[in-house]
């Protein structure tokens, strides 16, 4: 019996030892993760706006009865990747005219006004959620991660990471476009 209890730490170790080295791979597509929230109603939620921005607050009531698809990006001055891919979106605003909302998921609000008056703003709203509460509701593995609602308030899509790089924006694009809120599949 003594024997059995000594290996158990052994067989931890070796579990977590394997989760680790999965998490490491590069083939790894963090893409390939499921969401839940697919052709389901957006989470019930409701963000006060980030103290400071004159854009306004953010909830589930806002991503419903829209006139066509629109875009939801949980993101944070602290994330790098954030930032790389920032200019991407601003352009899927300037450019293509869609409609881009914002989470602002555990931040500093100084922090995000600050960070978004260097890079400019092209959300529509943003809701702070400071606690993560929202970004659990979402199912979020971290920033940034982006979806694409559809008119009515269902998740249509969902993407892990940045959006930078051509295959990113191509697969984005492409997104949108079978989501009816892009026509073509024209470049960046």
């Amino acid at each position: 019996m003594k024997r059995a209890f000594a290996i158990v730490p052994l067989l931890v170790a070796g579990i977590f030892g394997g989760f680790f080295l999965w998490g490491l791979n590069p083939e790894r597509d963090p893409n390939g993760i499921p969401s839940v929230l697919i052709s389901q109603p957006v989470p019930k939620f409701k963000l006060e706006p980030v103290e400071g921005l004159e854009t306004l607050g953010l909830s589930k009531a806002d991503l419903t009865d829209n006139s066509g698809p629109v875009i939801v990006n949980v993101f944070a001055s602290w994330c790098v990747p954030c930032r790389a891919e920032h200019e991407v979106l601003t352009k899927l605003v300037e450019r293509d005219g869609q409609r881009l909302f914002g989470i602002n998921y555990k931040d500093k609000p100084k922090d995000a006004v600050r960070w978004l008056a260097q890079l400019g703003n092209p959300y529509e709203r943003i809701g702070s959620d400071i606690t993560g509460r929202a970004g659990i509701e979402w199912g979020i593995s971290g920033v940034p991660e982006t979806f694409i609602v559809g008119a009515d308030g269902t998740v249509l899509y969902r993407y892990v990471g940045p959006v930078v790089g051509e295959a990113a924006i191509a697969k984005f694009r492409a997104a949108l476009v079978q989501a009816g809120a892009l026509k073509g599949t024209s470049g960046e």
